[in-house]
């Protein structure tokens, strides 16, 4: 059974940084394309970032694109988003989800990640000004 489990979410006044992770319990994790994504209260989900399944190529959103790194460690099973310089836009409930790669693209923008089939439960993301 596939399990996402995401951390390191927290309260944090604005420009602060914090670094998210997501445990997933999947086989082989290599071969699983990973995204980002948020939702705050009262919006759609959106998507964040993402990273493919050899961890060569990623993509980001425009709101947080030279902010936020996405990385992965494959030996480890393990997804991080690497959150810098945060705004009280960013406060949102932030989950991750992975793809398998031959079930298509990884990179599916800014949408609600529907082509994407497991989820985690989320960490919630409080940016103060």
């Amino acid at each position: 059974q596939v399990q996402l489990v995401e951390s390191g979410g927290g309260s944090v006044q604005a420009g602060g940084s914090l670094r998210l992770s997501c445990a997933a319990s999947v086989t082989p994790y290599r071969d699983y394309c990973m995204g980002w994504f948020r939702q705050a209260l009262g919006k759609e989900r959106e998507g964040v970032a993402y990273i493919d399944a050899g961890g060569e190529n990623d993509y980001y959103a425009d709101p947080v694109k030279g902010r936020f790194t996405i990385s992965r460690d494959n030996a480890a099973n393990m997804l991080y988003l690497q959150m810098n310089s945060l705004t009280p836009e960013d406060t949102a409930m932030y989950y991750c989800a992975l793809r398998h790669r031959l079930l298509g693209r990884c990179m599916v923008g800014r949408g609600p990640g529907y082509e994407y089939d497991y989820w985690g439960q989320g960490t919630q993301v409080t940016v103060s000004s």
